[in-house]
């Protein structure tokens, strides 16, 4: 049998004269990776390719053959919109920061300070009819998908008027309206429903012959990518051509772990050929070069080309959650990503090609700070939920556990909440 190690494939049976040769995978040099201060050593290995499958081509280099020379990668509406909503996450994470430090949010929070890039890169590129499904870290996918500072303020604020009513909180934003569906508390958990956004999609467009290209972006990070949903979704998502791109956020670090410490090949991208889909590195700490890449990926997608896995090498800024301390990262490790610090990057790409000038990037950062300020004043006066919301969206029976016979909701009835009502 032959194996990742082989030099050779046996095609029909083991006849000497029967081997293909297959040249060996083309691999950067062993080089610093992933943020390591030490030098990666990549096993140059040959990939046996099942003779029926057509060649996997990177997205990378279809986006480097039509890369034109001296030109540049935005208009300056598509640059002060990118410049915005990058922005937009920065100072709303920030904010949320301080109001969880003053008591205004509980739980556990997760701050997507420094992977502006990646979302922005993505999401603006989408439709409002396209799907989005995130994770834990899931403020901002939210806010780039058009679901207002006020809903998610609101929310992460446990109020009546935050997109999910108070009901979710931090880690489960989610807009019907937008095709926000939602973050997800468990790793994994939301690539199985992306998964089923974007076969909906195929079936909208293929059985029920609807006008239908809608796509869909699953978020996930580094860590998820050991976990069984990662795999039985890729296999599911090449065989039936799904319109759906994989994102994976890799910030180096699954809490406390090193991503090079804990997965036996840290390159995830290449898990993407393995399923017979393309799967590219990104550098996801510049907005524009995840871009380009999301362009290709969607326009992929949109004509039924299939799936698409990118990853995209990024960096939180914060700790895991604001109860991390964040003791165990290299302090030079951090220092090296905060000096490529995206929404820098951008403004300096913004106004060394004269695409804006200090003065409309300085009204653009006042508006988003009024703008926060706002949500978080409006987020404050909002009510709490009633009691008579504990149990609605639970059960489907509107008759059931939560209502009594009477109409009348069973938490409201002190006894309810005291453990001692007959229900």
């Amino acid at each position: 049998m032959a194996t990742a190690f082989s030099a050779t494939l046996p095609l029909h049976g083991s006849s000497q004269e029967n081997r293909l040769l297959l040249p060996p995978t083309r691999l950067p040099p062993p080089s610093s990776f992933l943020g390591s201060t030490r030098s990666l050593p990549i096993r140059r290995l040959n990939h046996a390719h099942a003779a029926r499958r057509s060649p996997v081509v990177a997205v990378q280099e279809i986006v480097k053959e039509k890369k034109p020379t001296n030109s540049l990668l935005i208009t300056k509406e598509e640059g002060l919109v990118l410049y915005e909503d990058m922005i937009l996450g920065r100072s709303f994470e920030d904010m949320c920061a301080q109001m969880y430090y003053r008591g205004k949010m509980f739980g556990f929070v997760h701050l997507y300070n420094g992977q502006e890039a990646v979302s922005t890169g993505f999401i603006k590129l989408l439709t409002k009819s396209d799907s989005v499904v995130s994770t834990y870290r899931d403020h901002v996918h939210a806010l780039s998908k058009g679901v207002s500072a006020r809903a998610v303020m609101s929310e992460l604020f446990g109020k009546v008027t935050g997109c999910c009513r108070g009901q979710g909180g931090s880690m489960h934003m989610f807009s019907k309206e937008h095709n926000m569906l939602g973050g997800f508390a468990f790793i994994g958990e939301g690539i199985p429903v992306a998964t089923g956004a974007a076969f909906t999609s195929k079936y909208k467009r293929e059985v029920l012959k609807q006008d239908c290209d809608d796509v869909t972006v699953a978020f996930f990070g580094d860590g998820t990518c050991n976990n069984g949903q990662f795999y039985e979704c890729l296999n599911m998502a090449a065989l039936y051509k799904l319109p759906i791109i994989f994102v994976v956020e890799n910030n180096l670090w699954a809490i406390g772990m090193s991503h090079l410490r804990s997965t036996s090949d840290p390159e995830i991208w290449k898990k993407g050929p393995a399923f017979g889909m393309p799967g590219v590195h990104v550098d996801g700490m510049d907005v524009l070069k995840v871009r380009e890449v999301a362009k290709e990926a969607v326009t992929r997608a949109r004509r039924g080309e299939g799936p698409t896995l990118v990853e995209c090498e990024t960096y939180r800024f914060r700790g895991h959650s604001l109860a991390d301390p964040d003791e165990l990262r290299d302090a030079a490790e951090k220092a090296k990503y905060a000096a490529r610090d995206p929404i820098t990057a951008l403004k300096k790409y913004l106004i060394e090609n004269k695409l804006a000038n200090e003065g409309e990037l300085k009204t653009i950062e006042k508006k988003i700070d009024d703008l926060v300020e706002e949500a978080v004043e409006f987020a404050d006066a909002s009510p709490q939920p009633g009691r008579s919301q504990l149990l609605e969206n639970v059960f489907a029976d509107p008759k059931g556990f939560g209502i009594g016979p009477d109409g009348r909701y069973r938490c409201e009835d002190p006894k309810f909440t005291e453990g001692t009502a007959q229900v």
